[in-house]
């Protein structure tokens, strides 16, 4: 290992230099080992990081608004964030720079437009007749703070109620500001010696447009005169106002107040209320006002036809109704229905036939916005039921704890998830269509399946279909149904290890081909799914418990217990797996009372009744030390060709054959470096110092046999192959450098410690995170309690595959690669029987290789390519309904069929040699197999670690994709991870996005980017090219509805709608200039389709330029025709006059 040796001096000598020529030196190996050279497709060009979508409900929501014409539902948030949602597929997400909230979103009604008003008072102007939305214009008020905003349908000038009582009037096309100001100090009675408030709510008479209501919050409601500038009628009342609404005849407004009361106005009759109604107070008999209720936030008054109008508010409940739910009451007629809602309501609005303000509304629903959650409502329906939401809102139903993504998945995967979840959709909603059905959706040019999985605080899991930048649930399954659930609330389970969601998923291994699913939960249990077509009954459930302790220690179970059921040690010739037990360990305390040998959670004894999809294959479960909870387990990983799953945590590691239902390895992490561990390490005992959450090595059974032996295999003969010249020179120099690297793991370890004690967070749904310690608040990704011991090594990666385990291998075999916090990569050789009845009956040996490799910082991933560059996957059985009882024929070819890998690397030749790929938090190594040589490294990061690195597939290729925690994303080519993409993305503001970072295949990407919504991000070249064709269509082109009919009558006797001039009236001519420092125009940056950032196709210009075209030889057309029109008028005209001219040429003036 002198090369080695030599490597590192090199290493050294070269890190300070970022000269070009010296990075390749550093990539390469040394001559004398070249590697035979691949060629590599993968070039920088190939790549470009841009955000496609984002999913989910929008986090804090502030604003709600409908386009009743478009048919589109625009919301806004807290953090200035614009959803924009269609039909079912149709989404957009847009940003506001500021991050100020959105308190107010106004549509221009079928223009593809809209205002948004913000708490930094700004108003914007939306452009959304393209596909990324962008801002044409913004105002800032200076002087003045917005509180309320009214655009009538059809006008461009926007009405602006200020804090301090003033309207402005703002020119939408150009906005600007008209030099016609509402003062409040003339809009109140003279007399009147205080403040009115800040306005509430401003709108005009749906029959008059020159006459303005104006709420202000005091109580008084004015009239406004906008001719004569000044108020027609006062109306006060003395409780606060919080929303007023018009009947649609103009006569009669309704105000809704901070008592609990709703006045009914006559507009004529300024002196007192028509009618006074409290719609939930108790009636008292004597004739007294009702109690006081909460206040009534917003109401709304809505006409029909054919029968009574519809009085909808929500708000108003009774003082004495403590813990009852947020609640919409709906006023029909007599009738009052009082709808509860799971969340508190941020804002709702009535969906009614007409956009017109003075015609019947005929409401058909209620589009509810709460925290949480959207809620649509049918009102023509009895018993208002809500529309099903097609819309994917409901990630965060439970918190997400964990997400993976699948690009490329088989083809009959999505529709057999699909299946089995239609089975689980809830009855009882309306049946009619969703109705926000505007828009259109973009070309899917991606042809291949994506799947997302979230796993959630409860325990559930979800299956995603993301195919298409698009996002529906296809299935959902509850982990926890196999674990008896505490009746009463005050009876704990018998586990401390979480305060509070036991069942919370950690971790996620899923291999799509195979359908095989495996999880870890938060309270150290891992649960084996399979899935299938067929409903079962499982009479019990099966489970293992596993006993992974810190060291040997003399903990004994007291005699007459029942011992775990764990398996003979492998070593023996024939161990017996252990017949499957419900719940073999019901309690246990050791001698000195200590709880022992219990799991955290207990299963089920009754039968289960299993629905088709993900059914229980085997439960395993940690179990409590000598006073100790089991440690969290911090990886996971399993395989359908081996029948194994292995799983790791700050203690150790335990294998487990599912098929047999048996233990096959189960050691503590110094265990697994038998003699060439490079630490020095104190032994300690768990119950020297109490931890949090517990304990440490393994103990199958129970203490008595040797840790070498426990493993090996009976022909292996020594298990530690490392006798070799080189490899003790190897030991020598780390043991020369074993304080270095010490010191550098304590380093490693502390920053592991603080990164994934954030981690464990679930996300910021529950308030008070930092300051209370939360279900997550141990370690998910290593060891966060006794960091600082060097033994606390926990195991961060885990990886099956058939390789070469040893230098001196001829060919690969089935082996399992394990990676610890310390940047350890150790060899675990299997040797599995032949398949069929066999592989049930003959035990799989497990042996240590005693091949170790080392990187700097902890582990992240591994994967192994051919002699040619291409991916390996690991071993894996087709899928097949395991539920149906097999003919003659087909167990006879079972018997004679081994499990052998469907990857390429077993139809290998010998002579072939294999590359391993392994990421850690700082570097990249590519290692050439069987000689274990180091093909090429990269350091990835000398001031930051790596959070997530997935080796992908793209463009025929394949290449290792990380995400460090100081923002950058970066991609290398393999094997010689050549840097082919470095973009600074985001900066690790939370833990969450740390947690559920993930790469895919075909240059995707997710996260979290809030607790309830999942941003998709692409770092492919082409995919950015497709994302404008793509990317679906809010603004299509439809036609206004007919304004209603004034009626014949109406007309001759002028009642009906009047019009207003407003242009005369608000126009510079007439009203002068507004202020310069009152307001500052800022132009925005959007007028161009697809902003700089999206990157567009040729087509999609060309179809835009054809678009453009076509509207300019319309409008072209319009005028050639509205010119015609003029030419006939102005001719007939002339015709008319010169006959006039004619008749009455001779006759005096006195003759006509």
């Amino acid at each position: 290992m002198r090369k080695f040796n030599i490597r590192k001096v090199l290493d050294g000598l070269t890190a300070g230099s970022s000269s070009a020529s010296q990075q390749q030196q550093q990539q390469q190996h040394p001559p004398g080992n070249r590697e035979p050279e691949i060629q590599e497709t993968l070039q920088s060009e190939h790549f470009q990081l841009c955000k496609t979508v984002r999913h989910g409900f929008p986090y804090q929501p502030s604003a709600l608004a409908f386009d009743p014409v478009q048919k589109i539902l625009a919301v806004g948030t807290q953090t200035g964030a614009l959803r924009l949602f269609g039909r079912p597929g149709v989404e957009c997400y847009c940003q506001h720079d500021s991050g100020a909230a959105v308190i107010q979103l106004q549509f221009l009604i079928n223009e593809g437009a809209l205002v948004s008003a913000l708490a930094d008072d700004t108003l914007h102007l939306w452009n959304l007749r393209q596909k990324r939305p962008a801002i044409l214009h913004s105002l800032k008020f200076c002087r003045e703070r917005i509180t309320f905003c009214h655009l009538p349908f059809q006008s461009k000038w926007l009405y602006v109620g200020t804090e301090r009582g003033n309207i402005h009037i703002v020119n939408v096309e150009s906005f600007t500001l008209s030099g016609y100001v509402i003062m409040w100090n003339k809009a109140i009675e003279l007399s009147s010696k205080s403040h009115p408030g800040p306005v509430v709510h401003i709108s005009d008479n749906p029959m008059d447009e020159g006459k303005l209501l104006i709420g202000f919050e005091s109580g008084t409601v004015v009239l406004w005169d906008l001719k004569s500038k000044k108020a027609d009628y006062r109306y006060t009342y003395d409780e606060a106002i919080h929303s007023v609404a018009w009947h649609h005849e103009g006569k009669q407004f309704i105000c809704s107040h901070s008592d609990g009361t709703l006045t009914i106005w006559s507009v004529r009759s300024p002196a007192k209320p028509v009618q006074t109604i409290t719609p939930h107070g108790k009636q008292l008999k004597d004739g007294k006002k009702p109690e006081p209720c909460k206040p009534i936030l917003k109401v709304e008054f809505k006409t029909t036809r054919s029968g009574e109008p519809f009085i909808i508010l929500s708000g108003g409940l009774s003082y004495d109704t403590v813990g009852r739910r947020p609640c919409l009451t709906v006023m029909h007629g007599k009738s009052t229905a009082v709808l509860e809602m799971d969340y508190s309501i941020v804002d709702f609005l009535t969906l009614c036939e007409t956009p017109y303000p003075n015609d019947f509304q005929e409401p058909y629903a209620v589009v509810v916005l709460l925290e949480k959650d959207l809620v649509l409502i049918d009102l023509a329906q009895n018993g208002y039921p809500i529309f099903e939401n097609p819309y994917p809102l409901s990630i965060h139903e439970s918190p997400v704890t964990c997400c993976e993504y699948f690009a490329d998945c088989p083809v009959d995967l999505i529709p057999a998830l699909y299946s089995v979840g239609a089975r689980q959709k809830r009855q009882g909603y309306s049946k009619k269509e969703w109705p926000i059905n505007g828009g259109n959706w973009g070309l899917g040019v991606q042809s291949y399946s994506e799947i997302i999985i979230t796993g959630h605080a409860d325990g559930s899991i979800k299956f995603w279909d993301a195919s298409a930048i698009t996002l529906q649930v296809l299935y959902k399954l509850k982990t926890s149904k196999v674990f008896e659930k505490s009746r009463n609330k005050d009876e704990k389970p018998n586990t401390d290890i979480v305060d509070e969601d036991p069942y919370a998923i950690q971790i996620i291994s899923w291999c799509p081909e195979s359908r095989m699913l495996c999880i870890a939960g938060v309270s150290a249990h891992v649960i084996i799914y399979r899935f299938s077509k067929q409903e079962v009954i499982t009479e019990v459930i099966p489970m293992l418990e596993v006993r992974l302790l810190y060291e040997i220690s003399d903990v004994e179970t007291p005699e007459g217990e029942q011992a775990p059921p764990l398996p003979t040690p492998v070593g023996s010739a024939n161990p017996q797996p252990v017949p499957p037990q419900s719940h073999p360990s019901t309690s246990s305390s050791s001698s000195d009372g200590l709880r022992d040998n219990v799991p955290c959670l207990k299963v089920k004894s009754s039968p289960l009744k299993q629905s088709p999809g993900y059914q229980t294959e085997l439960v395993i479960q940690l179990v409590w030390v000598g006073g100790e909870p089991p440690q969290q387990i911090t990886s996971l990983a399993v395989n359908s060709s081996y029948g194994l799953v292995v799983f790791g945590n700050c203690n150790g590691i335990a294998m487990v054959d599912y098929l047999q239902k048996a233990v096959l390895l189960n050691l503590g992490t110094v265990e697994l470096y038998g003699s060439n561990d490079p630490y020095r390490r104190e032994p300690r005992s768990p119950r020297k110092s109490r931890q949090p959450s517990g304990a440490g090595l393994c103990d199958i059974s129970e203490g008595a046999v040797v840790p070498e032996d426990r493993c090996k295999s009976p022909t292996s003969g020594s298990s530690s192959p490392h006798n070799s010249d080189d490899e003790q020179k190897m030991n020598n120099f780390i043991e020369k450098v074993k304080i270095k690297s010490r010191k550098f793991s304590k380093m490693v370890a502390s920053d592991i410690a603080k990164m994934s004690r954030k981690l464990s967070l679930p996300t910021d749904l529950k308030p008070d995170l930092d300051i209370k310690d939360n279900s997550f608040s141990r370690s998910r990704s290593s060891s966060v309690t006794s960091i600082d011991k060097e033994s606390r090594e926990a195991i961060s990666a885990l990886h099956f595959c058939e390789t070469f385990t040893r230098k001196t291998d001829s060919a690969p075999c089935p082996s399992l690669w394990v990676g610890t916090t310390l940047g350890t990569v150790l060899v675990i050789a299997l040797n599995l029987p032949p398949g069929g009845e066999q592989r049930l009956l003959q035990p799989v040996i497990v042996s240590p290789s005693g091949t170790i490799l080392r990187l700097k910082g902890a582990i992240l991933r591994m994967a192994f390519l051919d002699s040619t560059g291409c991916l390996l996957p690991p071993a894996h059985e087709p899928w097949k309904e395991h539920n149906v009882p097999e003919e003659k024929d087909e167990k006879e070819k079972l018997k004679k069929r081994r499990p052998v890998s469907v990857s390429p690397s077993s139809s290998q030749e010998i002579s072939e040699n294999q590359y391993a790929v392994i990421c850690s938090e700082k570097q990249a190594k590519v290692i050439s197999l069987p000689t274990q040589n180091c093909a090429y490294k990269q350091n990835i990061t000398e001031t930051s670690f790596v959070l997530r690195g997935d080796i992908v597939s793209l463009s025929n290729s394949i290449c290792l994709a990380c995400f460090c925690a100081n923002g950058h994303i970066m991609t290398f080519s393999l094997p010689s991870l050549r840097p082919l993409l470095d973009v600074y993305y985001l900066p690790l503001t939370n833990m969450r996005i740390a947690r559920t970072f993930c790469f895919t295949n075909n240059g995707q990407a997710l996260y979290l980017v809030s607790p309830t919504e999942i941003q998709r991000l692409t770092y492919s070249q082409e995919t950015c090219e497709n994302l404008q064709e793509m990317l679906g269509e809010l603004f299509t082109p439809v036609e206004t509805p007919e304004a209603p009919n004034r009626g014949f009558f109406k007309g001759l006797f002028g009642g009906g709608a009047q019009s207003l001039d407003r242009e005369e009236l608000f126009g510079e001519s007439s009203s002068g200039k507004a202020s310069r420092s009152l307001a500052q125009h800022i132009p925005g940056p959007g007028g161009i389709e697809g902003v700089k950032g999206a990157a567009s196709g040729v087509v999609g210009e060309l179809a835009r330029a054809r678009l453009a075209l076509d509207e300019r030889g319309q409008k072209l057309s319009d005028l050639e025709e509205r010119t015609a029109a003029m030419l006939s008028s102005a001719d007939s005209f002339s015709k008319h006059a010169h006959e006039m001219m004619l008749k009455y040429k001779d006759k005096k003036w006195y003759q006509f």
